[in-house]
């Protein structure tokens, strides 16, 4: 029990850094921007895809992931000038609607191209097989380094915000956006270098997320979850994405895991398993209400200020 306990605590933490990298860029722009982007997820999908198809054509597959980035970069550059640019200054709903209509375009157009069968691609040798952690209990390499490589973003985007020029403007920006652009700082193109940053940290993490690539509904689950996982840390911080998306990471994995053992206690083990299956995913909804009741601005948001 201890061993698979460890390994699906490892098994979150994957899923959380996974969670972050979506969740980051989504954060800044609904915190600094106040623009709701249900798009953001079919462009994790888009990644997903490009790193197959990059792969494919170079016969590499870390050239197939470094070349996603700058296509992904580009993607979010091209939404933000055509689309995006122009629901600024729009009610939320027109917001909504406009980006929930882009999700369709784009997941036909993706049909288009790949097809509607899933496609995948095999990591290189040294990404195989396992490394023993703890006693006889092995762990993939694969997700180790999908671990280490969301932690190293972490920490980089942690830098940027914290010690940087342009984190200086984005902290700022989120707290009073007025006032940034009243001292000269270009909000347009601050706006365009977050989209894109943003669109890059999907992609990024489309290609880590699963094998295949392509499965049904694969944007809108992911940008639920991201929607979770901002809400729980706090819309516009980026600790707070990283804290929330940890937490729910790791209470997901380990409520389909053990939810169905604990059942067991009280009920036959069918209907444990059914009935685990059932309530497993809404752990992270019932999360997502207690941290509201106790925080309603979220674990690491700004209090709202009071009236007057």
């Amino acid at each position: 029990m201890t061993s698979l306990f460890l390994l699906q605590l490892l098994n979150g933490v994957q899923l959380g850094v996974l969670l972050f990298l979506i969740a980051a860029g989504l954060t800044l722009v609904f915190g600094i921007m106040d623009f709701v982007n249900l798009a953001h997820g079919v462009i994790y999908m888009v990644g997903a895809y490009l790193v197959v198809m990059f792969a494919g054509m170079t016969g590499s597959y870390g050239l197939g992931l470094l070349l996603t980035l700058p296509a992904t970069l580009v993607i979010g550059l091209v939404l933000e000038a055509l689309i995006f640019r122009r629901l600024y200054d729009r009610p939320h709903l027109d917001q909504v609607l406009a980006t929930f209509g882009l999700v369709m375009v784009v997941t036909e157009l993706v049909k288009i191209i790949w097809g509607q069968s899933p496609l995948s691609i095999l990591p290189p040798d040294v990404l195989s097989g396992s490394v023993p952690l703890v006693g006889a209990l092995r762990y993939p390499v694969f997700r180790l380094v999908v671990i280490a490589a969301g932690l190293a973003v972490a920490v980089g985007l942690w830098l940027v915000i914290t010690r940087t020029r342009i984190g200086m403007r984005l902290r700022a920006g989120a707290t009073n956006r007025a006032m940034v652009g009243a001292l000269g700082v270009d909000i347009g193109r601050l706006f365009t270098v977050i989209f894109a940053f943003g669109a890059m940290l999907a992609g990024f993490a489309g290609r880590w997320w699963h094998h295949p690539v392509g499965r049904s509904g694969d944007g809108e689950s992911v940008l639920i979850l991201a929607f979770v996982v901002i809400v729980i840390g706090g819309i516009g911080s980026v600790k707070g994405a990283f804290a929330g998306a940890l937490l729910v990471g790791i209470v997901d994995t380990l409520g389909r895991s053990f939810g169905p053992i604990i059942l067991r206690a009280v009920m036959e083990p069918s209907a444990a398993a059914q009935t685990g299956r059932v309530l497993a995913p809404m752990l992270v909804y019932v999360l997502m209400a207690a941290i509201l009741a106790a925080r309603p601005q979220g674990l690491f948001g700004a209090r709202p200020r009071p009236a007057g």
